[in-house]
């Protein structure tokens, strides 16, 4: 049925002409066909600004207004784009290196918008960066006050003892004040000088956290890995690869980063 036949249907009295019917809106970001979206509605399960909102004649402004369904928050802007890169060692953070040293921009060719990067990793360590144009969502995302978990996996020198990871989540002292991991774990140990592997999951932004923190226990870092930024996982990306989020990972992100928004920002350290 069209929209036009709709409003038909609706009484003069509660018309209004002024937005996007909301299943209308629900249908072009691909939640779901526009008579499924309708019964979402109905049945209470989507939200705009907060509010549920459960009339079918409801307009809304898609550049303006926030829509969740079941929770989930739904991308309407298409003119904003993410994009997740497996970024290789000796490559700096930064979209213009004013020191000629590698930078992001060979990986952001593909896309014709203007994408930055959403917080940063030091040269020396690779993983999941993630690159967009939503600057509000990039401000979330990437101040350490807000406090998004990440997840590393380190190759330290040394055999990692259990007494050590304990120490690692019970907190120890830096010379820029106490951090204590979120979890950790290990993930092997070689007995014969390979050194070991140790995943840390923090909510820490301040710099060169992890390399700190292992070097103060005693096991200096040989690589450097992040697999885990907020709800994004790298998986199989190779290095220096990049792609676009899928429609669910679009979803995750930007829930966080709404929900994080709402939240009044707890304590946190410099930028990573």
């Amino acid at each position: 049925m069209s929209d036009d036949r709709d409003d038909a249907a609706e009484p003069a009295e509660t018309r209004s002409t002024d937005g996007v019917r909301l299943q209308k809106v629900l249908a072009n970001a691909g939640v779901a066909s526009r008579r499924v979206a309708e019964n979402l509605i109905v049945e209470g399960r989507v939200r705009v600004n907060g509010v549920v909102v459960t009339e079918l004649g409801s307009r809304i402004d898609p550049e303006v207004d926030l829509v969740d369904v079941d929770g989930t928050a739904i991308q309407l802007d298409e003119t904003k784009r993410y994009v997740v890169l497996n970024k290789p060692r000796g490559v700096v953070s930064s979209m213009l290196d004013d020191r000629g040293r590698p930078d992001l921009r060979q990986f952001v060719e593909d896309w014709p918008e203007r994408l930055y990067n959403v917080g940063r990793l030091d040269a020396d360590t690779s993983g999941l960066l993630v690159l967009t144009n939503d600057g509000g969502l990039a401000h979330v995302l990437a101040h350490p006050s807000f406090g998004v978990t990440k997840v590393y996996v380190a190759k330290v020198e040394g055999k990692v003892a259990a007494q050590t990871i304990a120490t690692l989540t019970r907190g120890i002292e830096l010379e820029d004040g106490p951090i204590a991991a979120d979890k950790a774990r290990l993930l092997s140990s070689s007995a014969e000088g390979g050194g070991s592997l140790v995943e840390l999951t923090l909510h820490s932004g301040r710099n060169r956290i992890v390399r700190r923190m292992m070097a103060a226990v005693g096991h200096p870092v040989v690589e450097l890995v992040r697999r885990q930024f907020g709800p994004l996982h790298l998986g199989t990306l190779p290095v220096g690869r990049a792609r676009e989020l899928t429609k669910v990972e679009r979803g995750a992100l930007l829930t966080l980063a709404r929900g994080a928004a709402e939240e009044p920002p707890p304590a946190g350290g410099e930028g990573e």
